[in-house]
C-alpha cells in the first residue's frame, strides 16, 4: 500500500474502503441506527439464517403518545359516548320527566307507561339526534384530552412522583379534559333536554335548536354550563379515577395471570366490568347537578334557588337516583369496553393495569 492511499485512510472510517460492499452497506446501516442483525451474522458469517431484532417501531403500529394515538383515543371517544347514550335515550327521556315533573312521573316503570300511552314507541327515541351528536363531541374531547392531560401532569411531576401520586394525576387529568369536553356539549345538552321534557316544544335539534336560539338567544344555550361543570368534572373525575384503580386492583389481586399475558377478550371483560363498578359512584356523586341541569334548562328564566326550593335538599340527590344508577352504570361499562376494544382493534393496550411506560422528556427532545 503507497503513501497516498494510507493517508486516505487515515481520515476516513475503515468500513468506506472495506474490500467487501456488504460489510460497507453493514457498517453504514449500524451509522445510521439501522442494525437489525447480530454480531454473529456480520460480516465474514456464514449463516444463512442471520438472528433478525424487532424493529423499536413496527410499520403500522400506533406510537404511543403521538399524535396519532391522541387522534386514536379522540376516535375511541366519540365511539363510546355517542353511541352508548343514544342507545338509552328512553331511559334516559324518562329520568329527565321524573326530575321535572315528579308529580306525573312518579316511578320508573308508571313513567314508560305514561310515555308509550302518550307518544307511542316513537317517542322514547325523542332527542336522539343532540343526543348523538352532544355526546360524540364530549367524548372525543375527555376521552381525547384525558390521554393527553394525564402524559403532560406525569411529566411536569416525573417518574417518581407520577407513579406515587398517579390517583392526583389522574383526577387533575379528567377534571381538566371534563371542562373542556362540556362546552362541546353544553348546546345540544340545553335543546335535548327542551325536546324530551315539553312535548310539542320541537321534533329534534334541526328545528329545535334555531327555536331555543330565538327564545333564550345563543347565551341562552350556555345557560346551565355551570350545572353540567358541577355533574360532569365530579363525574368524570370519578369515572377515569376509579376505573384505573379498580382495574388495577383486578389485575392484581382478582386475575393471577399478568396483563399482557391475558387474552384479549379478558382484558375487554376486564374494562366493562370495571366501568360499571366505576359508573356506580359516578351516578351517586353527581346527580344533584344532573336534577339541576334538566331542571333549569327545562324552564325559563328558573334559577339554582327555584330548583332547591321546588325539589328539595333531599329531593335534589335521590330524585331519579335509582335509574340513573342502572342507567349510568351500564353506560360507563359500555363506553369503557367500547373505548378499549376501538384502542385493542388499532393496536394500543387497553386501559389501566400496567400501563406502558411514557418515553422521557429527553428521549423525546432527542426525537
Amino acid at each position: 500500500m503507497d503513501l497516498a492511499e494510507r493517508s486516505r485512510q487515515s481520515f476516513l472510517p475503515s468500513f468506506l474502503y472495506s474490500p467487501s460492499p456488504a460489510a460497507r452497506t453493514l457498517a453504514v446501516d449500524r451509522i445510521l441506527g439501522r442494525s437489525l442483525v447480530s454480531p454473529a451474522a456480520e460480516v465474514g458469517s456464514t449463516s444463512p439464517n442471520p438472528i433478525v431484532a424487532q424493529a423499536p417501531n413496527e410499520p403500522g403500529k400506533i406510537e404511543m403518545y403521538s399524535p396519532m394515538f391522541y387522534a386514536a383515543c379522540t376516535a375511541g371517544g366519540i365511539a363510546s359516548c355517542g353511541l352508548t347514550h343514544m342507545a338509552v335515550t328512553p331511559l334516559d327521556l324518562v329520568k329527565c320527566n321524573m326530575q321535572i315533573d315528579p308529580a306525573k312521573y312518579k316511578s320508573i316503570s308508571s313513567g314508560f307507561g305514561l310515555l308509550l300511552k302518550e307518544q307511542g314507541v316513537r317517542g322514547f327515541f325523542r332527542g336522539w339526534v343532540p343526543t348523538l351528536l352532544g355526546y360524540s363531541a364530549q367524548g372525543a374531547c375527555k376521552f381525547g384530552f384525558y390521554e393527553f392531560f394525564k402524559k403532560y401532569y406525569s411529566d411536569i411531576a416525573g417518574p417518581e412522583y407520577a407513579a406515587k401520586y398517579k390517583t392526583l394525576i389522574y383526577l387533575a387529568g379528567s377534571a381538566s379534559a371534563e371542562v373542556i369536553a362540556d362546552v362541546a356539549l353544553c348546546p345540544f345538552e340545553a335543546v335535548k333536554v327542551r325536546v324530551q321534557t315539553q312535548p310539542g316544544f320541537a321534533r329534534g335539534l334541526s328545528d329545535g335548536l334555531p327555536k331555543f336560539v330565538r327564545s333564550e338567544g345563543a347565551l341562552g344555550l350556555y345557560k346551565g354550563i355551570v350545572p353540567l361543570w358541577g355533574r360532569q368534572i365530579p363525574y368524570t373525575m370519578m369515572k377515569f379515577a376509579s376505573f384505573e384503580t379498580i382495574v388495577e386492583m383486578l389485575y392484581k389481586y382478582a386475575i393471577p395471570t399478568p396483563k399482557e399475558q391475558c387474552s384479549k377478550t379478558l382484558q375487554l371483560g376486564v374494562s366493562f366490568g370495571g366501568g360499571y363498578i366505576a359508573g356506580i359512584f359516578c351516578a351517586i356523586v353527581s346527580h344533584p347537578a344532573d336534577n339541576l341541569v334538566s331542571f333549569l334548562n327545562n324552564a325559563k328564566g328558573a334559577t339554582v334557588g327555584d330548583a332547591v326550593k321546588k325539589l328539595g335538599l333531599w329531593g335534589l340527590f335521590t330524585r331519579g337516583l335509582p335509574l340513573r344508577i342502572v342507567m349510568i352504570g351500564t353506560l360507563t361499562g359500555a363506553q369503557w369496553g367500547i373505548y378499549d376494544a376501538f384502542k385493542v382493534m388499532v393496536g394500543l393496550p387497553t386501559t389501566g393495569g400496567v400501563a406502558p411506560a411514557a418515553p422521557p422528556a429527553s428521549e423525546l427532545a432527542k426525537l
